[in-house]
């Protein structure tokens, strides 16, 4: 075992469930809940935004969200598998055909929006429902159909 499996094999219990994070790609509107801790005092801060990058694997995935506060750009990098974060809603499903998108930042008003995905949210909405649904059951045991030849033999 080399240096790279043994460390995700420590890592592995740090992980976030797949099932405790939704299926979300670039150019979404997340709904990013923060725990802020202040004093002896925790409260959770609501961060929406666009998607505008994914890095990183494993433990180290981040995600970079952009919003406008006062028009200025706030974009806040968030690590994935932080106990910071509460939870991660979409709210709006973004069309993009980049993976990285940086050229927001040079965008002002309405071309700063990005098309909403149409065509195709029945596929994700679909794959959302096969992630849950393999989540609350156990594999399935697959039975060998007898061949034409086997039914041959056995008469």
């Amino acid at each position: 075992m080399n240096q790279t499996e043994t460390l995700e094999t420590v890592v592995a219990d740090q992980l976030k469930a797949e099932n405790d994070l939704p299926y979300f790609t670039i150019g979404d509107t997340l709904n990013v809940h923060v725990r802020i801790v202040e004093g002896d005092k925790e409260r959770i801060q609501i961060f929406q935004g666009v998607l505008i990058a994914q890095k990183g694997r494993g433990i180290n995935r981040m995600i970079t969200v952009r919003r406008i506060v006062a028009n200025e750009g706030v974009e806040r990098i968030f690590p994935l598998h932080s106990p910071r974060l509460a939870k991660i809603e979409v709210v709006r499903r973004g069309d993009a055909r980049r993976s990285k998108l940086y050229f927001l930042r040079d965008r002002v008003g309405k071309s700063r929006r990005l098309r909403d995905q149409r065509r195709g949210i029945k596929h994700v909405k679909a794959w959302e429902g096969e992630q849950g649904a393999k989540a609350k059951q156990p594999p399935a045991k697959v039975e060998e159909e007898p061949t034409p030849a086997d039914q041959e033999s056995e008469s």
